[in-house]
């Protein structure tokens, strides 16, 4: 039996699927993103960075607009694949972040796309709400991926370390020994993309073309950095709400600096704070996988890689999963566990009180 990923990132700029089996090795069948419909994709992002109120209303109804968009994207990949809905035994369904406080006295997260609603336009169990239960339990609910990454591409010959470059980066540690770790390091393509989208129009910086045109700004970077977020042992977990282009303006103290140069700080921010935090955590890591659509900013690994002398970076592709869809695939992983009644987070990763099955059911 096949099971499917959906899961749209802290960039909202697609929504990753992926069908893959898992017996007897893992193989991704089909994989495809599937773009936003625009306006919706706008009050997304909006209501990521919390730009203005929104009513209750608004909410509910975005909950279900995201469950159909969730759910024609599960659909037409199955659709594609040649495959009838039987074939699928369950959905994973990440959902769309807009909201993820896992501190204070009331912690929560919240994804929107209603696993009711993708159970049923799809006739097929899904599992969703995975981060809940671990922030129940006094965790940071995020990153997810590390049990997932620690199954797939751990090695007993040298430590490791996987990063993902969505909109905030995050690093899983594995080390030959010992137990498996991971953690936001700050923001990866969520402030390049809403900086170039703001100056230039484009949704993405292509190829990192728009920070190469620029240079970093010294101080503006020391600014970045010294924000207190950065300095926080693990675990630690962040999101939109606290990096947004409101975040970047309050630093800039003045608009003396080209917007190309910005850009260029916002990339080399990226760098440096992943490059810091590796060295922190894990200094003996020896090889770097790479993921995530950060992977086709050249310049962004470019300079990851200057920081990490000694360091092998390089995409989880030459280990067999695709880099665009290796959380698309964790989350099928994690419905799959689920299911089978079986932990999905690591009390080592996210600081909860110990291992839980993660996930809402709802059956098809």
């Amino acid at each position: 039996m096949l099971h499917l990923g959906l899961i749209s990132g802290t960039s909202a700029d697609g929504i990753d699927a992926a069908l893959v089996r898992f017996e007897p090795r893992l193989d991704s069948v089909h994989a495809r993103t599937f773009a936003w419909e625009p306006a919706l994709r706008a009050r997304l992002v909006a209501l990521g960075q919390a730009q203005g109120e929104v009513s209750l209303d608004e909410l509910g109804r975005l909950d279900v607009e995201v469950a159909h968009a969730f759910a024609d994207a599960a659909l037409r990949l199955i659709e594609e694949a040649g495959l009838r809905r039987a074939d699928v035994a369950a959905i994973g369904s990440h959902g769309q972040t807009v909201r993820h406080r896992p501190g204070g006295d009331l912690p929560f997260t919240w994804q929107l796309g209603d696993g009711s609603v993708i159970a049923e336009r799809c006739g097929i169990a899904t599992v969703a709400d995975f981060r809940r239960r671990d922030v129940a339990a006094g965790g940071q609910g995020a990153p997810l991926m590390p049990a997932f990454h620690a199954a797939a591409l751990r090695s007993l010959d040298e430590d490791r370390a996987v990063l993902n470059l969505g909109g905030i980066a995050n690093l899983t540690l594995l080390p030959r020994e010992g137990e498996v770790r991971g953690f936001d390091t700050g923001p990866a393509n969520a402030l390049l993309d809403a900086w170039c989208e703001r100056q230039i129009g484009f949704a993405c910086d292509v190829d990192g073309a728009y920070a190469a045109s620029g240079k970093v700004d010294a101080g503006l970077l020391d600014r970045l950095l010294g924000d207190p977020w950065f300095a926080l042992s693990p675990p630690k977990s962040t999101g939109r709400e606290q990096f947004h282009l409101a975040w970047v303006e309050s630093r800039l103290q003045g608009a003396g600096g080209r917007p190309q140069d910005v850009q260029a700080t916002l990339l080399e921010l990226s760098a440096a704070t992943i490059a810091n935090a590796l060295r922190a955590s894990q200094p003996g890591t020896r090889r770097l996988l790479a993921c995530g659509g950060g992977v086709h900013n050249p310049l962004l690994l470019e300079r990851i890689s200057a920081r990490l002398p000694g360091v092998q970076v390089e995409s989880t592709a030459i280990h067999g999963l695709d880099p665009d869809f290796v959380e698309a695939i964790g989350f099928a992983w994690l419905a799959r566990e689920t299911l089978a009644g079986r932990p999905g987070n690591l009390p080592s990763v996210s600081g909860a009180r110990g291992p839980r099955v993660l996930g809402v059911v709802h059956p098809a």
